[in-house]
Formats: structure tokens, sequence, C-alpha cells
């Protein structure tokens, strides 16, 4: 049976309703909960020092990445914030300076970068990936919209108004959809209330995996569930990268992505 891979295929999703919307007030909950869980998080993996390089969503800068970043560097990674300021979309210059940012702390670490992104900064470092395979160890995303129809979200409008890019046309969103040629991880969650989570799906791959989180889209990035995931991805050798392991207790925090559901 056919399957259809294009967003305009698709249909149009519908945006998270008002009650997931609402209930993107668990944000602050969420953090509280990362720094409860602050023993368990130390159960993750260690890392090995590789460079990390962290990217933020729409309308925010490093300041809402400080959580995971601290936690990452707590594992053993040098972690870096993308430094650009308020991330308003790819402005003039603002890919470039990625991109040589990218370069150098490949060239500074002499080991390869894996690039983490929440929301639209997983766009970023997908899309960096692609331009930068060789020197781009993993991809992690979380609530990222790459995927799906590019309206069912419920900040499509403000991306517009902060962007200054109207959204819609397939041959800038189509390309979005194919990964990136390095392992790349989505992480989402179905009560998503900004992004329909349908648009966060991995197609199955080798090099591709999908793990489910119970988080908010403005929390998702301060999530204890989130934290785990990430360090757990990050801790692949390098070589070795295997999917998300879901076996035993974990199978009951991480529910399997792939399990039928109503759109």
């Amino acid at each position: 049976m056919y399957e259809p891979h294009q967003w305009y295929e698709l249909g149009l999703l519908r945006s998270p309703g008002w009650l997931r919307l609402a209930l993107e007030m668990r944000a602050g909950w969420e953090y509280g909960a990362s720094i409860a869980a602050t023993p368990l998080l130390s159960m993750a993996p260690n890392g090995d020092g590789h460079p990390v390089l962290v990217f933020p969503g729409l309308i925010t800068g490093d300041l809402s990445t400080l959580p995971l970043r601290n936690y990452l560097r707590s594992r053993g990674y040098a972690v870096y914030p993308w430094g650009l300021g308020i991330n308003r979309g790819p402005r003039d210059g603002v890919v470039d300076a990625c991109l040589d940012l990218v370069d150098r702390l490949a060239r500074e670490h002499g080991r390869s970068v894996s690039l983490v992104g929440w929301s639209l900064g997983g766009i970023y470092a997908r899309e960096l990936a692609k331009a930068r395979p060789d020197v781009v160890r993993q991809v992690i995303t979380m609530g990222t919209p790459f995927t799906g129809h590019p309206k069912a979200t419920n900040a499509w409008r403000i991306y517009e108004w902060a962007t200054g890019h109207k959204i819609g046309a397939p041959d800038l969103h189509e390309p979005l959809r194919t990964p990136p040629p390095v392992p790349t991880t989505s992480i989402f969650s179905r009560s998503d209330g900004v992004v329909a989570w349908q648009c966060s799906l991995e197609r199955d791959s080798p090099h591709t995996d999908n793990i489910e989180v119970q988080a908010s889209h403005l929390g998702m990035g301060m999530n204890p569930l989130t934290l785990y995931a990430i360090a757990d991805r990050l801790a692949q050798p390098e070589d070795a990268w295997q999917p998300f392991d879901r076996s035993g207790f974990r199978g009951y925090l991480y529910p399997d992505p792939r399990r039928r559901a109503r759109f």
C-alpha cells in the first residue's frame, strides 16, 4: 500500500488543542521535577568528553537551555551554547555563524560534535549535520517539527512574525523531512501543546530513532525523562550507535513510540 511521504500529501494535521496548550503551564513543574530527580539522573551513563552544541527554540536564547547544559556538563561533556542571542530564525549570517562554530569546536577538540536542538533549534541541528556530516557525531531533537504539515503547530504565526518568513511552500519544507546522514534521535511528546507530535516522528532507518516522553513542549528540555534520554544517547559509542533500549523498567517510563493511537 502506498504510504504518503510528503507533508502536502498528509493533509492538514490539526495543531494541538486548547487543553494541551493549557497543559504547557506544567513546564515549571518539570524543572522542579528534574531537580528532585537529581539522584536518579546521576545514574545516567557518563560522557566521554566530546563537544556538545545546544540550540534554543524559537524566540528563546541560551538561558532556556542552561539546565540542560549544566546537566550534560555534569555527565562529562564539553557543552556549548549557540551564543547568537534570541533565536529568531535563519536570519542573514546566522547559519554561516553556526557552521563556523561547529567547525571550530571540531577543530579545537579534535573530535566530532554532537548537536542538540529544542523545537526550532532542532531544525538548525538537523540541517547543520547535513552540511557538515564529517564533523557531526549525532543529532538529538526535542519537539522539533520537521515533518507533517508546517502549520500543524500553535506557533506558526509567531514564527512568521519573529522571522519575517512565510511558511507553507513545499520546496522549502520537504527537504526538512530527510534526516541527516548521521545517527539522529527525535524526542517527542504526545501531550505537546505547541507542536502536533506527529510532526516530530522520524521514519524508521538504521540510524534514526524516536523516543516518547511525557512532557510539555515548553518544559521538554528540562524534563527529567528528556534529560536522561539525551545523556543515554550521547553516551553511545561513535562507531557503534544503537537505538534507545526500552527493555525492563524503562518500558514503563518510555512508551513504545510505534503504538497505535488516534491522530
